[in-house]
């Protein structure tokens, strides 16, 4: 991808293309609110329910989680870094994704929160206590945002390999290199990606009332005028480096949960526990490769319920000074280099489930209209 500035009627914003082919142009979105209720920190965990909680644990554990707490109708898992759990699957009569839950950098903030929206706060049951507020965002999608009590201690992590470079110095002589094959050990939850039929206003909501701020645009081919339709979403902690992005949406037909995204140690661990996961029969969505946005090194599956999950190493890390990129949306644009993206990547297989959607989607009262849809359906072949 060129990395030349280009000007398309206005000027460019003052990110200084440090990480993407354009800036805004003049009165175009800024990313970020004037003053938002809140700043979260971080993702806290994410919540599903699904029936079979046995099975959901031997995924888990193939795909590098540690349990935190287990009973007959909850399974919470971790990663190995000290702080919050990753993830909570609950007992349910189907498989779905329930929603994100956000953590709040002081209790304060949450009674703030509460207040603000007219809430009230409430004890939660995550290993080792906590509070939290429950909301909606425009999307209807369940959000909360929480400050735990005790965080969970730090585990064992898988170290990463020590690497003769040829220019560097020889760091490792008269030693092999001999990774085991074995689950990649996941370190911390680090996004979750949503779509939503209502983009710019669940983006804004995100922005007004969290304090997230947008680390990079996509826009339709053509369609730049009428606003972007994917955002990369960070949190805000001032001059401390942050992911690029914790959360990201994008406009479709659908509502809810694409993927989401785990850290672990290096390309290694990343291609050690996919070869274990591949000699188990799970199926490989896309990878591995490294990304252009955010930049991290990638890997996805999918689970015994057809959710995905992405292994990642070495993302960007982003102060709050650092502007929004804009870019144009295209299947080719997602991967600095791997294989080809595929088609259960980008959820284009028909389905009449994807039918129903799209049908219901261009009937609503949203923003997929023909156009856009024309205009997405084209990036993804593109």
């Amino acid at each position: 991808m060129s990395h030349i500035p280009v000007n398309k009627g206005g000027p460019l914003t003052p990110h200084q293309d440090l990480h993407s082919e354009q800036g805004a142009l003049r009165g175009e979105h800024p990313g970020r609110a004037r003053n938002p209720v809140i700043k979260v920190a971080d993702l806290a965990w994410l919540e599903f329910e699904k029936p079979d909680l046995d099975r959901a644990e031997v995924f888990a554990r193939d795909f590098g989680f540690a349990i935190a707490a287990r009973t007959d109708h909850e399974l919470w898992l971790r990663g190995t870094f000290a702080g919050p759990p990753c993830m909570v699957i609950r007992r349910g009569s189907a498989s779905r994704f329930i929603g994100p839950a956000f953590r709040a950098a002081e209790r304060t903030d949450v009674d703030r929160l509460a207040a603000a929206v007219g809430h009230t706060v409430r004890d939660i049951d995550v290993p080792g206590g906590g509070r939290s507020v429950a909301l909606f965002d425009p999307s209807g999608l369940p959000v909360r945002v929480v400050h735990c009590a005790e965080p969970l201690p730090a585990l064992p992590e898988q170290p990463p390999l020590t690497l003769n470079t040829g220019t560097g110095p020889r760091r490792r002589t008269n030693a092999t290199q001999r990774p085991p094959r074995e689950p990649s050990r996941i370190q911390r939850l680090g996004h979750v990606v949503l779509e939503t039929r209502t983009f710019t206003r669940t983006l804004d909501w995100y922005l007004d009332t969290l304090g997230m701020i947008v680390s990079d645009f996509l826009f339709l081919d053509g369609q730049r005028q009428r606003g972007p339709t994917m955002a990369f979403i960070r949190c805000d902690q001032g001059s401390l480096p942050v992911d690029h992005h914790t959360l990201a949406l994008h406009l479709g037909p659908g509502t809810g949960y694409v993927h989401s995204a785990y850290q672990v140690t290096d390309l290694d661990a990343i291609a050690a526990g996919g070869e274990y996961l591949a000699e188990r029969g799970y199926q490989r969505s896309w990878g591995i490769g490294r990304h252009i946005q955010g930049s991290q090194l990638f890997d996805y599956w999918r689970d015994p319920d057809r959710f995905m999950l992405e292994h990642f190493a070495d993302g960007d890390l982003f102060s709050s000074d650092l502007e929004p990129g804009w870019a144009p949306m295209s299947a080719s644009g997602l991967a600095q280099w791997g294989p080809p993206v595929t088609r259960d990547f980008l959820g284009a297989n028909p389905s009449p489930a994807k039918l129903r959607e799209v049908m219901t989607a261009l009937r609503g009262d949203n923003e997929l209209d023909p156009a856009r849809l024309l205009g997405l359906m084209k990036a993804m072949s593109s």
